[in-house]
């Protein structure tokens, strides 16, 4: 029987850890892209009534868009939070990958929301009868914050990079 050793910062094992560095980065861009949508849905769509996500017709279809798009949401975040588990069950999370996963994930997401729903699809935007503007900054500029910190914590962590490998190394020292 061998024996891995276990760097305690990480709390998981290297090779463990590389082996299961995509599933790191999709359950966490999963679990941050069906987050992100069920905060938009449940923020912006149920309790502001701001819009629905499809407001080009009637409002029984709006609210038929938002259970659809309120079930999606809640699939990524189930199947995001199974895959989790088992990345804890197998010693293999990797927290600051799974992170940056989330943020990136997250910040995709709203990304695309607002320019492709909201401006080239014009599916909904996100208020209405007031100046759109202020509102379209927030939003983008929030999520290209995300989508950047999650590509800098997902490149830090990127399988075999040099650094990680030497931060990995000074641990055990």
């Amino acid at each position: 029987m061998s024996t891995q050793t276990v760097n305690p910062k990480i709390k998981s094992n290297d090779p463990t850890r590389y082996v299961y560095s995509a599933r790191n980065f999709w359950s966490g861009f999963l679990f941050g892209l069906g987050l992100v949508a069920f905060i938009d849905e449940a923020v912006f769509h149920q309790l502001l009534h701001w819009h629905h996500f499809y407001d080009k017709s009637t409002t029984d279809l709006g609210l038929v868009s938002d259970g659809l798009f309120h079930a999606f949401s809640w699939f990524a975040t189930i199947g995001a939070l199974f895959m989790f588990a088992d990345l804890r069950r197998r010693n293999a999370l990797w927290l600051t990958r799974w992170v940056g996963g989330l943020l990136f994930g997250a910040g995709l997401f709203q990304l695309y929301d607002g320019i492709i729903q909201h401006k080239l699809m014009r599916l909904h935007q996100i208020r209405y009868n007031v100046n759109i503007l202020p509102y379209d900054l927030v939003w983008n500029i929030t999520a290209l914050i995300m989508l950047l910190i999650g590509i800098i914590l997902l490149i830090r962590t990127r399988q075999g990079s040099p650094q990680e490998e030497r931060n990995a190394s000074n641990a055990y020292e």
